[in-house]
């Protein structure tokens, strides 16, 4: 297994919704600042704020607690504020974490050249 897991989430927003989904996310990020396995938790969006995209990269041992700790009192609200359209997900995920993953129509891409520093 790859020692890394990184997902790259789509997510469609309401433009009049951001400020609130922009104030719910700071939440979120301040509660996984101090997961230590977070290695990368980026929110981007575009000129519209319409379109936001999240990068997360972990030690592949962090994203279950991830998902059921920290985001898990967040989840009903930041769902009902953004439509997830799309997660594309890298390295080697095993089975639990694909479990956790899969809800979100997650697609796996698996490394076979490369290197991360």
């Amino acid at each position: 297994m790859h020692p890394h897991v990184s997902c790259l989430f789509s997510l469609a927003v309401k433009p009049e919704e951001f400020p609130e989904f922009k104030a719910l996310i700071a939440n979120i990020v301040a509660a996984t600042r101090a997961e230590p396995g977070t290695l990368v938790y980026e929110y981007s969006a575009n000129e519209d704020n319409n379109t936001v995209h999240i990068l997360e990269r972990y030690n592949a041992d962090s994203v279950i607690s991830h998902v059921d700790t920290t985001f898990a009192p967040f989840g009903k609200r930041f769902l009902e504020l953004c439509t997830v359209t799309s997660l594309v997900v890298y390295g080697t995920p095993d089975a639990e974490i694909r479990k956790h993953l899969d809800p979100f129509g997650a697609v796996y891409m698996t490394p076979f050249d490369g290197f991360s520093r």
